[in-house]
């Protein structure tokens, strides 16, 4: 039985929104962002994974050729590069007006905005550990596009080798030691069970999520058909008690952020709860057509906003002296910009691109 998820694609756009506040409020200074939940929406991040796992694995429970490997990941690398491309090329251009502007203007330059993690950007490596990498860099929120994409690259030849051995039941084992593997790494690594690694040891935290999510698939498949009998009020119950503990752990995020791997069993329940889109919190957000839309463009919107605050606190804050404060409108103006802009994106970017992978397909 094919299943939509609305509900999961409604929350994409939610969190994705969360991040783009997350972000706006390093220039803020209103309690609208500056606020405890909204410095820690950061940790959304592995929401994104968790359920990015789950997605795929029901998509693709099995992949039993090697031609299998090359289709799906030629899909997702369609789905992903083309935007991570266009952004990481018009954040060359931004560097090439402020090596232009330099002894001009005040330039911040905050990120690492080197050739080494440029290229390392364009092959999607940019999740990785290398030497003489210090920080993030160019569109600073493409780490973990390339963790996603590494993630689907450690799916996809183990998803291949146990299905080619006929080993198909050995899977959720597989994948639970996939991603205790990536934890025990990182912990070996930095002796410590933060989660909250991009440029360095961001492709381990992926690896963590992403498999996380694929446990999580195959405890709603295994339990579906029996649970999905409960009622709409049980379902309600299990959704507001899932929202508040988030909201909880979020809302406390510095005193969680040296255990922050906790988030993975959290989002799993939180993912796994949502996924039977039984409960009234559920069907309320299914019926948005604003969060359904937000759903639909929140890989855009996560891709360019940090162009667009980035532009906007260039004119308001640095060329019209709008004080930090002002944020406490102006952000609502920035994020319908970065609205606008992650329609027309997702229209001429992202369905252009999965127009002609459709085209491809026919015969």
């Amino acid at each position: 039985m094919k299943h939509r998820f609305v509900v999961l694609d409604v929350f994409r756009g939610i969190f994705a929104t969360l991040v783009v506040f997350y972000h706006m409020s390093a220039f803020s200074d209103t309690p609208i962002l500056n606020n405890a939940f909204i410095e820690n929406a950061d940790l959304f991040v592995d929401f994104f994974f968790v359920l990015s796992g789950f997605v795929i694995c029901y998509s693709y429970r099995s992949i039993n050729a090697v031609k299998n490997i090359s289709g799906f990941l030629y899909k997702r690398l369609i789905r992903l590069y083309p935007l991570h491309l266009l952004m990481l090329l018009l954040f060359l251009g931004v560097e090439g007006i402020k090596y232009f502007l330099a002894g001009r203007v005040q330039i911040n330059n905050s990120l690492d905005n080197s050739t080494l993690t440029f290229i390392t950007s364009f092959f999607l490596l940019n999740s990785i550990d290398f030497p003489g990498v210090r920080d993030i860099s160019w569109n600073m929120v493409s780490w973990s596009i390339s963790a996603e994409f590494i993630s689907y690259v450690v799916f996809a030849l183990s998803c291949f080798s146990l299905s080619h051995l006929k080993l198909d039941r050995l899977k959720p084992i597989a994948y639970f030691l996939l991603a205790a593997l990536a934890g025990t790494l990182i912990y070996n690594f930095t002796s410590s069970a933060r989660l909250d690694y991009t440029y360095n040891y961001g492709f381990l935290r992926g690896i963590i999520g992403f498999f996380t999510g694929t446990l999580c698939f195959y405890l709603f498949d295994f339990s579906h058909h029996r649970l999905s009998k409960w009622s709409a009020v049980l379902f309600t119950f299990l959704e507001i008690s899932a929202v508040i503990i988030v909201g909880f752990m979020v809302v406390n995020g510095k005193e969680f952020r040296q255990l922050s791997i906790l988030f993975e069993p959290v989002f799993f329940v939180s993912v796994f709860i949502f996924a039977f889109q039984k409960g009234y919190l559920s069907l309320m957000l299914s019926k948005s057509v604003l969060l359904e839309k937000m759903g639909k463009y929140s890989y855009s919107i996560y891709m360019v906003h940090t162009l667009f605050i980035s532009m906007f606190n260039v004119l308001f804050i640095r060329i019209l002296k709008f004080s930090p404060a002002a944020y406490g409108y102006l952000f609502i103006i920035n994020y319908l910009v970065i609205y606008l802009v992650a329609g027309w994106t997702y229209r001429h970017i992202e369905m252009r691109f999965q127009k002609k992978l459709q085209l491809q397909k026919k015969p």
